[in-house]
């Protein structure tokens, strides 16, 4: 019979132990983050530190490598600044290519490719954090392997990752297929136990 009191009290004092402490928000298990990488950017969209190789066909003097500044606009030969910001490559260049057709060029042809993405940055408990450029198909265990590794008293169960313009961070399952995005800023925490 004392078996099943020191059982039960054992029992009361996990629960209770379980039930205290700060109640953390959910973390996410899905969503855009985990779908394949190419479907993520090709819907795209430009923002400051990005940079793009604009082709005008049969005209090179209009064709460059042009990058978005911090008011979010191209500054382009003949049209002058084209605001891009939070426009995908398609988009933007089917708004070059209205600009151009009025009135300087007869049926313009012009295709946008994104050349340099925004940085991506990291935080916390690994061994180099800073800033780090991006490339296509990054993934979370990638850009904490870039940041030189885990320190010893990382958290490798839970990234959090706060989405370029926004103001809160949300916690991810650390995974191999979690995406990053450019310009995403990652927190590695640090383990308690």
């Amino acid at each position: 019979m004392s078996v099943r009191i020191v059982f039960g009290f054992l029992l009361v004092l996990l629960a209770s132990a379980c039930a205290s402490g700060p109640v953390a928000s959910p973390i996410a298990a899905s969503g855009e983050r985990y779908q394949a990488p190419t479907a993520a950017l090709e819907d795209y969209k430009l923002g400051v530190g990005d940079k793009v190789r604009l082709t005008v066909f049969n005209e090179p003097t209009l064709s460059g490598e042009f990058a978005v500044s911090a008011n979010g606009t191209l500054s382009l030969p003949l049209i002058g600044d084209v605001d891009v910001s939070g426009k995908g490559p398609n988009e933007i260049g089917s708004l070059v290519q209205t600009k151009l057709a009025d009135g300087y060029l007869r049926e313009p042809k012009v295709s946008v490719e994104v050349t340099t993405y925004r940085p991506f940055f990291i935080l916390g408990e690994v061994k180099s954090p800073g800033q780090y450029p991006y490339s296509s198909g990054l993934t979370v265990m990638n850009a904490i392997a870039t940041a030189q590794g885990f320190t010893p008293r990382s958290d490798r169960h839970t990234v959090y990752i706060r989405k370029a313009g926004s103001a809160e961070e949300a916690p991810y399952p650390l995974s191999p297929d979690l995406r990053v995005m450019p310009g995403d800023t990652l927190r590695l925490g640090e383990r308690y136990f």
